[in-house]
């Protein structure tokens, strides 16, 4: 019998058919395990939203540097006494919005003037309906209630006062959703020396005036925490983002009983993930399993803000330093370090599509964006 001749060469595609399969044969979940996680090169490449940052300078750069690394921006109004005044955010992140609507979106937010008041909620209507006239996606309530303004008998106002029910009546009429940042860290409320977080421990050093561990006469973290809690009771139906991983970031296991006790909320990871990496470094596999269980509940975000005066390049080098780490660490399995611990700690390496709905999907359903809307059509 005449033997078939043997090709000179293969074709470029059997010849990598070939690699594969050969590549396949000895390590099979190796290759199965590429095609499910995503790299540390895949970090620009992947469409991916920031769910909370704050732009604060009418210039285009921060969303212009942003898209460089893929990202879609939400920025969140707050009434905060470093910020512009609360209407000057509203004519920053409007304006940016009307230039950038594909690349930038905004959430609003009121004020404490005229609280106890018979007009103080007609007035807060008003402001919350003007916001979205101009284009806001969302609501945010911020911890200066609670552990700032006080009233005229000079008591603090907490969050589940009665006097915000029509309020977030209103947000849940018009399924608005809210953001809240109540509280600190708990770091906040510990001694320096038990604190979990370099950078919490630096902070707190360096301001001991907003170091509740020295004013015990100020509530404390459970009762900030409670207070929230009671008006997420009187508010069911209510869309609520839990800011800073709704300052539970110190336990995962609380942040999970927190998410089914509140099957409307979510919660967003700005400026926490050090607290997330210390406990992975305690217990990697328990954080990496409430990544993965309570995948629709977290969206990626980061707290970064861009002022006036502020370095274009400067605010690139920040972001991209941030974003990228973040990337390294949610998305791949390297060892890694970073400023918030001490020591080494490994990437929780989540599938891709935990990275993609963390990263985008989650945030364009509670927000109901169209950031991406000429890509799913």
């Amino acid at each position: 019998m005449r033997k078939k001749p043997v090709p000179r060469a293969l074709s470029v595609s059997t010849a990598l058919k070939g690699v594969i399969l050969g590549a396949f044969l000895a390590n099979p979940l190796s290759v199965m395990a590429d095609q499910h996680f995503y790299t540390s090169d895949d970090f620009k490449r992947l469409d991916k939203i920031d769910s909370h940052v704050h732009a604060n300078s009418i210039g285009s750069d921060m969303v212009d540097l942003a898209r460089e690394a893929n990202f879609k921006l939400i920025s969140i109004n707050v009434d905060y006494p470093d910020f512009p005044p609360v209407d000057r955010q509203l004519e920053i992140t409007a304006e940016l919005y009307q230039r950038h609507p594909e690349d930038f979106a905004f959430a609003g937010t009121f004020t404490m003037q005229d609280w106890g008041t018979q007009q103080w909620v007609e007035r807060k209507v008003e402001q919350i309906d003007h916001a979205t006239d101009e284009g806001a996606i969302a609501i945010k309530v911020w911890k200066n209630i609670g552990m700032s303004f006080r009233d005229e008998s000079g008591e603090l106002v907490m969050v589940n006062d009665e006097g915000f029910t029509p309020v977030f009546d209103y947000l849940e009429e018009q399924d608005l959703p809210l953001i809240g940042h109540q509280g600190e860290p708990r770091n906040c409320w510990l001694p320096v020396s038990e604190m979990t977080v370099l950078n919490d421990k630096q902070y707190f050093k360096e301001h001991p005036h907003y170091h509740m561990y020295l004013h015990p006469e100020m509530p404390s973290y459970e009762d900030q925490m409670n207070s929230r809690d009671r008006m997420l009771d009187m508010h069911p139906k209510l869309t609520f983002i839990g800011a800073h991983m709704a300052s539970l970031e110190w336990s995962v296991e609380a942040l999970a009983r927190f998410l089914e006790d509140n099957p409307s909320a979510v919660v967003d990871m700005a400026a926490r993930i050090g607290q997330i990496q210390y406990q992975s470094m305690q217990d990697y596999e328990e954080v990496r399993q409430f990544f993965i269980k309570y995948q629709d509940r977290i969206l990626y975000a980061t707290d970064l803000t861009y002022t006036d005066g502020q370095s274009g390049q400067e605010f690139l080098a920040e972001a991209m330093t941030v974003w990228q780490s973040d990337w390294d660490y949610l998305a791949t399995d390297n060892t890694l370090t970073s400023g918030f611990v001490e020591g080494e700690f490994k990437g929780l390496h989540l599938p891709k599509t935990v990275i993609d709905k963390i990263y985008r999907s989650n945030a364009e359903r509670v927000f109901k964006t169209t950031l991406y809307a000429s890509k799913n059509h």
